[in-house]
């Protein structure tokens, strides 16, 4: 098996040798790289950053910490001017760094570049997706290592509903809002149990990984900077900070974004602070933007809904759209549609939402689900394949078909997603690479794909838009003319009338 490489931005420096109390996520990495003897690098670059330090003792001791790590040389001869012309304009030092480090991620002379630094993965996405894909908050760092070298399941529940008074508000999980919010009891009493607020939780092995308070506005009693109508006010947003790389952010994210758009609200806003750059980034790739900031310093969030038909609008691209008026999509004149037939096993893995066995699970309730492995609840996901068609551009749709199945549903459309790109891996490392951070397999399965220039893997990554509900059987897929005799084997494009009767039986809460 060969072994991921991995290059640490300054800022996860800081966090693993600063004096202050190592955070979990970064605890987590630094073990688990050493545990399976992973290369960890500190680029050469990294120096020029620190030097920069005014404080000189601090400086000398940031600069000694250095030494504890491989150091990732700068390429001679790589101009300034190079660098902005692959990763846009240079206006300060620190962006010189920047680039520089994205420069060897580009090389490949690691695998993924680990950062906190949101200004970085902007960058590197500017750049390409696929770039942009290799550089990965510290939690998601932390959490592709588990999943490359301890390719256990991940016990990840299902979103449950609770009363806040249901949960145990003096559990360790409320630790850090205590800390920033000192009134956090009282709030918690007086507000949420006391007004019965209603909750999303997450529970890993009866323990709480994932909330999410909510309140339901009006435009005349709200911080919102817009004033709408119906407002979803997210009134906390916590992830277990030993639990941030298994995508649970993002399963929460779904949940508000799913209900906002189901339920017919006009707005959905929460607030947060500046050093939480995952949730930013999070936030603002499915399309919230800074709408203002609160007197103390609590920057506001917020995103409109509508049940209303997207516009083609040239400002963005068919995908982009989509992307940022999630869960609604796209479907411009002419745009294309697929379909992917998909084996039970590995819909199983990609929608445990829809795992429905005959067996019933022997748990109930917010601490009870099967345990699909960690990318099954997220929205973007990876799927992979041989197959010989090169699908559409990015923003087409795709329709999932479960093939013949031991448990229901068997032989039916189960699942719409939305293409963002399609890429070929001609090698395990980079099928590692292009999968890193969404992929339910661990490097030892991928190894099993036996990618090669002559055999390459079709790297398909989308966003999951819907369920289908009820799935579309395949009595009812040949009596549209979707199916033709026995079902397809492999991905087969959706033309003439057939896109737009398929998005018609979707029953979705949208127009498209």
């Amino acid at each position: 098996m060969s072994q991921q490489s991995y290059l640490i931005d300054t800022n996860i420096l800081i966090g693993l040798e600063d004096y202050r109390t190592v955070e979990t996520s970064y605890a987590k990495f630094s073990s688990l790289a050493a545990a399976h003897k992973v290369n960890v690098f500190v680029h050469e670059a990294a120096r020029d950053d620190i030097s920069r330090d005014k404080n000189p003792e601090r400086r000398k001791i940031s600069l000694s910490k250095i030494a504890k790590y491989r150091i990732l040389g700068k390429r001679r001869g790589l101009t300034d001017a190079e660098l902005e012309a692959h990763f846009g304009p240079l206006r300060k030092p620190n962006d010189v760094v920047d680039a520089t480090i994205l420069h060897a991620l580009k090389i490949d002379a690691v695998d993924f570049l680990v950062t906190q630094d949101r200004g970085l993965h902007e960058r590197a996405q500017k750049y390409s997706a696929e770039l942009g894909r290799r550089v990965l908050f510290v939690g998601d760092a932390a959490d592709l290592l588990t999943q490359t070298y301890e390719p256990k399941k991940v016990p990840i529940r299902h979103v449950a509903e609770v009363d806040a008074h249901m949960i145990d508000h003096e559990d360790d999980f409320f630790d850090s809002l205590r800390d920033g919010y000192p009134e956090f009891d009282d709030w918690w009493r007086d507000k949420c149990v006391k007004q019965h607020r209603p909750c999303w939780v997450v529970y890993d092995n009866d323990q709480l990984a994932g909330l999410i308070v909510r309140k339901d506005e009006v435009g005349t009693d709200t911080d919102a900077v817009t004033k709408a109508g119906k407002i979803l006010k997210v009134c906390t947003f916590k992830v277990s900070p030993d639990k941030r790389g298994v995508k649970l952010g993002e399963l929460l994210l779904k949940q508000v974004l799913w209900y906002a758009q189901t339920n017919g609200y006009d707005l959905a806003y929460l607030t947060t602070y500046e050093d939480q750059a995952a949730l930013m980034n999070l936030l603002e790739f499915y399309g919230f933007y800074h709408a203002g900031t609160k007197a103390n310093g609590e920057l506001i969030y917020e995103r409109a809904f509508s049940p209303e038909k997207l516009t083609d609008d040239s400002s963005n691209t068919v995908f982009e759209a989509s992307r940022k008026f999630y869960p609604r999509f796209l479907v411009p004149e002419g745009g294309r549609g697929f379909g992917i037939p998909i084996k039970e096993a590995y819909h199983d893995t990609l929608y445990p939402d829809l795992w429905n066995p005959r067996q019933p699970d022997l748990f109930t309730g917010a601490s009870g689900a099967e345990t699909p492995t960690r990318p099954g609840n997220t929205i973007r996901k990876v799927y992979l394949c041989r197959a010989p068609s090169k699908l559409g551009e990015a923003g087409s749709v795709l329709f999932f078909y479960k093939g013949a199945s031991k448990e229901p549903p068997s032989q039916a459309m189960t699942a719409l997603g939305i293409l963002e790109s399609v890429t070929l891996a001609k090698s395990t490392r980079e099928l590692m690479q292009l999968t890193g951070g969404r992929s339910v397999y661990s490097e030892e399965q991928l190894a099993g794909w036996k990618a090669t220039p002559t055999k390459p893997v079709k790297v398909i990554n989308y966003l999951l838009v819907a369920y289908i509900d009820p799935p579309i059987s395949l009595d009812e897929l040949r009596e549209m003319g979707v199916v033709n005799g026995n079902p397809q084997q492999s991905i087969y494009e959706l033309r003439g009338d057939l896109l737009r009767l398929l998005l018609d039986r979707a029953n979705l809460e949208f127009d498209v």
